[in-house]
Formats: C-alpha cells, sequence, structure tokens
C-alpha cells in the first residue's frame, strides 16, 4: 500500500473525502516525524507498535565493487516494532 491507497482507505472507512483524510495522514505522519527526529525519539502506540530510534555501532564492511574493507560509520536509525496486539485492528474493522 502506498501513500495515495492509504489516503483512499482512510477517506472511505471514515466516510470523508480525500483530501480530509489527506490532511489528517499528514499531520499523523508529521507528528510521528517530528516526535521522532526532534522529540523524544520514542512513539507508542497501544495495541499497534512503537517507533523508536536505534544507535547502531561502527562496523567492518567491504566495498563490493573493489573488495577493500572499509569502516561504516556509527548512526541513528529509526526502527518500528509492531505490537504483539497489531491483530486486534483487523478484529475491530472487519473487511467488506
Amino acid at each position: 500500500m502506498n501513500k495515495t491507497q492509504l489516503i483512499a482507505a482512510v477517506a472511505e472507512k471514515s466516510g470523508t473525502t480525500k483530501a480530509e483524510a489527506a490532511r489528517y495522514v499528514e499531520t499523523v505522519l508529521g507528528v510521528i516525524a517530528d516526535n521522532i527526529c526532534e522529540g523524544d525519539g520514542d512513539v507508542t502506540i497501544p495495541d499497534f507498535g512503537h517507533f523508536f530510534v536505534k544507535e547502531v555501532p561502527a562496523r567492518q564492511g567491504i566495498n563490493p565493487a573493489t573488495k577493500e574493507k572499509i569502516t561504516i560509520e556509527a548512526h541513528d536509525k529509526i526502527v518500528f516494532k509492531c505490537s504483539d496486539n497489531l491483530s486486534i485492528y483487523t478484529r475491530k474493522h472487519p473487511a467488506k
């Protein structure tokens, strides 16, 4: 599912226009992104999942073109871990 399909699904399920649904989706994604990047870096949605920033340590790698050993610098990455209860949403909103 891409963003356009997500907006269409939100519009259909909520009974709103696609323009209103697009604003809702943009707002929710913006709030999540802002908190991950500029806030405490942690967003937990009960029964859905947990977005958080994970530190990845530096490591050795190999340049596939030259086979030369390189050092990959430490960096942060955004991780999503789904809830064990994620299936609760499929039970609440059965397919039509």
